[in-house]
């Protein structure tokens, strides 16, 4: 996630200042091969209910926090398939 976060800022001044603050929280390792396992699994499930997830990064992000059992803050309708049919906990935004 700090991947993510920090490359949709516009200059490397930017993504230095908001690393420095992102680096406040406890930041931890995400993909090994259980998660990655699970991974293909949830994409498979949600693949049998008509539900394609666009982005890989996404379903990684997704399964790690529901094996984790972590709430997800985000602002990213792709992650409602996985609310709704896997259980996704979510951090409400508003």
């Amino acid at each position: 996630m700090l991947c993510e976060v920090l490359q949709g800022l516009d200059g490397d001044r930017a993504a230095r200042q908001v690393e420095s603050l992102l680096r406040r929280f406890q930041i931890v390792p995400m993909v090994g091969d259980a998660v990655a396992v699970a991974s293909a699994r949830n994409y498979r499930a949600l693949r049998q209910r008509g539900v394609t997830v666009r982005k890989t990064i996404d379903l990684l992000i997704g399964t790690w926090c529901i094996e984790n059992r972590r709430p997800l803050l985000h602002d990213d309708p792709d992650f409602r398939p996985m609310v709704q049919l896997l259980g996704l906990a979510e951090v409400p935004t508003t």
